[in-house]
């Protein structure tokens, strides 16, 4: 005890009167919060344990139990919080790097929140999408500057590969073992039935889900983990990873405890192995070695993937987007800070790189006015997490979005941002067998399915709402966007006006 002794986060609160004894709470925590004591015939909680993932309180029979926050907590400072405060102690009792997962949690802007979506009503009625056509499919890839025509007037269709969607919506990077088996299976089945695509992550592609390869995108990180030729002939298309936004300059680390089974094969690597991503491909210091890597990927797949390069969304987005587009790619991902990840440092997360909303509005405008906009898709990504984001970044200039943390709610996460520590209560972020196999995939690929399902009706409304009948219409059409609360310089960069004007 002493000065390292920090009052935990959460109270277990349980009701005696309701409590059965049937221990299912001690059964279902992986973080062995609860235990039962023989002397006292009664259920004990370890609350120093407790991350709060609910799976106790979800599963008690009798409703016995709620996790609450801890009224406890040191002399209110408006610059030393109870967090900095508990952190210090962390850090001067072991010496460490505060590592943390999911999304940045600090109270920063979310522009979103701040974005106001215009609808027509008299001069451009609205479109009612239950009797008119709605167009929600997009295709992502290098598209040409004008309609080319043959001597007999047919259109002359020469298209460089492209990504078919059905839907602008895709399911961002999340590697195999980060999240389990029954996770990859869940995303890969529910991308196949919605005709949308998956990421891989750079954990390779595990041999039962080369079946997904049509709506499968396979990356190529720094690690080159799991990256073999069928790897790549697999997928639907390929995505180099330079950068994420949860943690931009940095590489990853996926813990030894994790690399086990089919997890070390897949990527590899001995199991025990920890799995370390250098911060640079070394390979890649110019955009000039970039295009080296990004023709290397065209040659070794016969020139039919198309290729995608991801870079987290920092201050210069836009100069470097630029060279990305120059480079040969055929699409962009942009990652923002707000991004979910299974493990960065606590600074980093928390400290670097901007808001996705900034960096895509910023990096559209910049390749409109270089005259390359048809060069490359841009996909956004980084705290994505309804119908209307995904209509506000592509009146924004995205064409489409990655989605992440909202598919691995719908999974059944609890965003109890412990997903380092290999115990995710939901079978989701962990490689425990007795853990994983508590997710479904046939419940949890239908669940996706029901999300994605409700979102797509979500935004043939919306659009329709505001006279717009197809994706490739609102693309970059910030007239239809408004902003409130914002400053001058603000409104500048998104390109959009307050609301009013």
């Amino acid at each position: 005890m002493g000065v390292e002794y920090i009052y935990p986060e959460f109270e277990v609160i349980r009701n005696e009167n309701r409590c059965i004894t049937c221990r299912v709470c001690e059964r279902q925590c992986a973080n062995e919060v609860h235990s039962y004591s023989p002397e006292l015939g009664i259920m004990l909680a370890d609350e120093t344990k407790c991350v709060d993932c609910q799976r106790c309180v979800s599963l008690c029979p009798t409703h016995a139990l709620k996790i609450a926050k801890s009224p406890c907590t040191y002399r209110e400072n408006t610059n030393w919080q109870n967090d900095t405060i508990k952190e210090i102690y962390k850090q001067a009792n072991s010496g460490g790097v505060l590592l943390s997962s999911m999304g940045n949690p600090k109270p920063f802007p979310v522009y979103w929140d701040k974005i106001l979506i215009n609808a027509s009503q008299v001069t451009n009625p609205p479109i009612d999408p239950l009797r008119e056509p709605m167009e929600t499919r997009v295709f992502l890839g290098k598209k040409p500057e004008k309609i080319e025509r043959d001597k007999k007037g047919n259109l002359v269709c020469k298209l460089p590969p492209q990504i078919e969607l059905s839907m602008p919506v895709m399911f961002s990077a999340m590697s195999y073992g980060s999240i389990s088996y029954n996770a990859h299976w869940s995303l890969a089945r529910a991308a196949t039935e919605l005709g949308i695509a998956y990421n891989t992550g750079e954990g390779g592609l595990h041999e039962d889900f080369y079946a997904y390869g049509p709506n499968t995108i396979v990356q190529v990180a720094s690690g080159r983990f799991g990256v073999h030729e069928d790897y790549l002939m697999a997928g639907a298309a390929i995505e180099i990873k330079m950068g994420q936004g949860a943690k931009p300059g940095i590489g990853g680390h996926l813990p030894g405890e994790k690399i086990v089974g089919d997890v070390s094969r897949t990527r590899m690597i001995p199991e025990g192995t920890d799995a370390i991503s250098p911060a640079p491909h070394h390979d890649i210091y110019s955009i000039e070695d970039l295009r080296q890597l990004v023709y290397s990927l065209k040659e070794a797949t016969e020139y039919k993937k198309p290729v995608i390069v991801k870079i987290a969304a920092v201050h210069n987005v836009a100069l470097i987007a630029s060279g990305i587009a120059r480079s040969g790619a055929d699409i962009i991902a942009i990652d923002g800070f707000r991004g979910g990840t299974g493990a960065a440092p606590t600074r980093i997360r928390d400290n670097v790189g901007i808001p996705i909303e900034l960096a895509l509005a910023a990096v559209d405008q910049r390749l409109r006015d270089e005259g390359i906009r048809n060069n490359v898709s841009i996909v956004a990504g980084g705290s994505i997490r309804s119908a209307t984001d995904v209509i506000k970044a592509i009146a924004l200039g995205a064409d489409a979005c990655y989605i992440a943390t909202a598919a691995l709610l719908a999974l059944g996460c609890h965003l109890c941002r412990t997903c380092q520590s290999g115990k995710c209560n939901w079978g989701i972020a962990t490689q425990r067998p007795d853990l994983t196999k508590r997710l479904n995939p046939d419940i949890g690929s239908a669940r996706l399915v029901n999300l994605m399902t409700a979102w797509q009706h979500e935004i043939k409304e919306i659009i329709g709402g505001m006279g717009i009948n197809s994706i490739e219409a609102l693309k970059g059409n910030r007239l239809m966007l408004r902003g409130v609360g914002l400053t001058e310089k603000e409104l500048e960069i998104l390109g959009i006006s307050h609301a009013g004007e």
